[in-house]
């Protein structure tokens, strides 16, 4: 169907969460396996306290040498193994386990996006292309990988062992220990400049990524005009350009983090410079023993490594923060706003719509509709391209709700009922078939028909005239149809479109130019089942060739959003109105040819 043009002023605005609000909130999904995440911080304690550990047996290996102490030779190689076998079983339980979690994380978010995808108003995809949708749901979460994995994993485990490094270093000379304090506001700005830079170059990535896969899967996709137009050059300069873009902020982001690090490891080798100078003036030596002085410079070195990593991983935080910030705000967006409690088991099919107005980005498309549709009757809605026809039927399955007026199915507001209840009164047929990559049973029997048996598949695919297609194939209605079903001709994929309407049984029947990619013997076919099937059902038909709909009961014209004339086909021409031109035009084309 059709669609209105431009934003949906009935849809919530996007909600714009702060970066830490955003990692906040991804901490929540890490702290929903508590367990599993206890036990990897366990693991990173113990890794982190083989550091330490590791610099105290320094100093008592060097005081063990001095004092000639037999007992060494056997304790120091048995702690040797102690501290790798400890540090080993740390390592193991850490990133195991906090790997699971952020896979259990991922999962989770991809499935609350898909679900939260489902359930977005038709607003929301109108204003969104589907490669940016499916850019979000593979690109950006696995950005936040990144922050719920490597950047997590290195903060708990690089700075539980800076944590475990200063206190031995203050243990052994609490004064020289203040060397590295003074050296942390300047730590701490560079990695703050750097942290914003990261988050906005990090969105600009993500956005450029969406672009890419855009242009990609538009050129994709309409491979066949590409070629038939030869914009084969203009599509490539317009990827070429995408891909660029996408290379210019990647670029960005590796020459923040070149910057970055190297400027913390320049603080921090001076602090390690001037630690060295002052623990080497007789005055500091004097006070400590040979062992704790060679523990001091070896634990002081060992920061150089945790405090180096913790600077890399911060790119990888902002990178995940900002896929956060879009994903949330995606998980943010309003969904379809359902407040009928009222169910229906199946309706009768009296459709009324009363002084019903609708418009769309300030445009009015439906105005002062008023029209009763009485069950069973075959309604044709007609007139020219954007007069509203589709906007009609998309108000009354409530996928927009009317600014103004009712739309009444059996005298009940379409509001008072669940969305649910109220699509499942309809079967619907589509000009642009919709079909998905499986077997052609599968997509006739759709969504809650899934259950339905393979006799009754057979009988709406025979009605249908689909067992006439597919007897000729191998796998006969087993046959895989691709996606989107491009395996197909055209007029086989609408009448698997026809077979799942008509397996549905539902009481109301939307057509929308149903027979229109059939040829002409195949359309007189398949119009005379539908035909049958339009029997004691009512049916609202939107129709493009005239012909198709001369013995409805009813025909609408529409006219820029207003109901202008109404009647049956000899009404209609009599009145010598606007469907009397249509028909006209149509007539004379079809002599002309």
């Amino acid at each position: 169907m059709s669609k209105p043009a431009g934003p949906d002023p009935s849809n919530s605005p996007q909600t714009n969460l702060g970066p830490w609000d955003a990692y906040k909130r991804l901490l929540g999904y890490v702290l929903q396996h508590g367990m599993v995440f206890t036990v990897s911080l366990v693991g990173f304690v113990l890794f982190a306290a083989t550091q330490p550990a590791f610099a105290s047996l320094m100093e008592y290996m060097v005081d063990s040498v001095e004092a000639a102490d037999g007992v060494a030779r056997t304790v120091i190689p048995a702690a040797v193994l102690g501290i790798f076998l400890v540090r080993g079983t740390g390592f193991f339980l850490g990133n195991y386990g906090i790997t699971y979690v952020a896979r259990r994380v991922i999962h989770q978010l991809r499935l609350d996006i898909f679900d939260h995808l489902l359930v977005l108003p038709a607003s929301f995809y109108h204003r969104n292309t589907s490669a940016s949708l499916l850019s979000k749901l593979t690109f950006n979460v696995e950005q936040v990988t990144g922050a719920a994995t490597d950047a997590l994993k290195i903060f708990v485990r690089e700075g539980l062992t800076i944590i475990g490094l200063l206190a031995y270093i203050v243990y052994l000379n609490w004064q020289l220990s203040l060397v590295f304090l003074t050296i942390g506001p300047f730590i701490g700005w560079v990695v703050n400049k750097a942290s914003k830079r990261f988050r906005n170059v990090s969105t600009n990535l993500q956005e450029s990524m969406g672009q890419v896969t855009s242009t990609a899967s538009e050129a994709i996709k309409g491979y066949d005009v590409v070629r038939v137009f030869g914009a084969q050059q203009q599509e490539r300069q317009g990827f070429m350009a995408a891909s660029n873009n996408n290379r210019q902020q990647a670029m960005k982001l590796a020459l923040a983090e070149s910057v970055s690090t190297p400027l913390v490891q320049m603080i921090v080798a001076m602090a390690m410079a001037s630690l060295i100078y002052l623990a080497l003036h007789p005055s500091i030596i004097d006070t400590m023993s040979a062992g704790q002085f060679i523990a001091f410079i070896t634990a002081s070195g060992m920061l150089t490594k945790p405090l180096r990593s913790m600077t890399e991983v911060n790119s990888i935080l902002q990178q995940g923060i900002a896929a956060s910030q879009s994903i949330f705000g995606l998980l943010d967006e309003a969904p379809e706003m359902d407040q009928g409690t009222r169910s229906l088991t199946r309706a009768n099919g009296l459709i009324t719509f009363e002084n019903v107005d609708f418009s769309y980005d300030e445009q009015a498309l439906i105005q002062q509709l008023n029209v009763v549709i009485q069950p069973g009757q075959v309604v044709a809605l007609v007139g020219r391209s954007g007069s509203g026809k589709s906007t009609l039927v998309n108000l009354f399955l409530r996928f927009y709700e009317p600014q103004r007026g009712r739309i009444l199915l059996d005298g009940d507001d379409i509001q008072d009922l669940t969305r649910l209840d109220l699509r499942r009164q309809v079967a619907l047929v589509t000009q642009q078939v919709v079909l998905f990559n499986g077997t052609i049973a599968q997509n006739i029997a759709y969504g809650a028909m899934h259950h339905a048996s393979e006799e009754q598949i057979i009988v709406a695919a025979k009605a249908a005239r689909v067992t006439e297609f597919t007897d000729r194939m191998s796998l006969g209605l087993s046959t895989i149809v691709g996606e989107s079903g491009l395996l197909l001709s055209g007029g086989q994929r609408q009448r698997i479109a026809i077979a799942r309407a008509l397996l549905k049984d539902a009481p109301l029947l939307v057509l929308d130019e149903a027979t229109s990619a059939l040829d002409t013997e195949s359309e007189r076919y398949i119009q005379s089942a539908l035909d049958e099937v339009m029997v004691g059902r009512t049916t609202l038909v939107i129709a493009h060739r005239l012909s198709t709909i001369e013995q409805a009961d009813m025909i609408l014209v529409m006219d820029q959003g207003q109901l202008v004339e109404q009647g049956s086909h000899q009404q209609l021409i009599a009145q010598q109105g606007l469907y009397a031109h249509l028909h006209q035009l149509q007539f004379k084309s079809t002599g002309d040819d």
